[in-house]
């Protein structure tokens, strides 16, 4: 099994490859906390003492190793990854399978408005604003996201059905 889930932030990329790879017995990497081990800084104080040009470099790095150890696990991105550099490029030239997990935008909205404390980027936005902010983020993201092999729209599936649809196209 070598998967790599990508979509919006609170998408549940982490929740969903977490129980995929525990049911398949294969590893779960988050990209962004092998970013973290890796330069032993937060991604918030990366972005802060090197700047997003350095985070973004480092993120298609690790991406591209990541990929290359051609190992099963189920590989979680960042919101922002497919969106920079030819990460996209990367993934579907590998012999992962791509899926976009797909949510609606009061569906984020909902999830975001839960967790804007553990948010930074939503953190500092009102709940009024959330909607145009994720629906604009979308629009910008999303030629990249469609770029994924498959897209699991998961707005009414539980975690256990998302993993199933994946399970199903593996």
């Amino acid at each position: 099994m070598k998967v790599v889930l990508l979509g919006y932030m609170a998408s549940g990329k982490s929740t969903v490859g977490k129980e995929l790879a525990s049911k398949n017995n294969v590893a779960f990497i988050d990209l962004d906390q092998e970013i973290e081990k890796q330069e032993n800084l937060s991604i918030a104080e990366i972005f802060s003492e090197k700047g997003e040009i350095y985070f973004r470099k480092k993120e298609t790095e690790v991406l591209k190793r990541l990929l290359q150890e051609d190992k099963n696990m189920v590989l979680s991105l960042g919101g922002g990854t497919p969106c920079y550099g030819n990460n996209m490029q990367l993934v579907n030239e590998s012999n992962y399978n791509s899926f976009y997990i797909k949510l609606s935008i009061p569906v984020i909205v909902a999830r975001l408005t839960n967790e804007k404390t553990t948010r930074p980027l939503v953190a500092q936005i009102g709940v009024a604003d959330l909607p145009e902010f994720v629906g604009k983020h979308l629009f910008e993201r999303n030629t990249f996201y469609q770029q994924a092999k498959h897209t699991i729209t998961a707005d009414s599936l539980t975690v256990a059905e998302t993993v199933t649809q994946i399970e199903e196209l593996v």
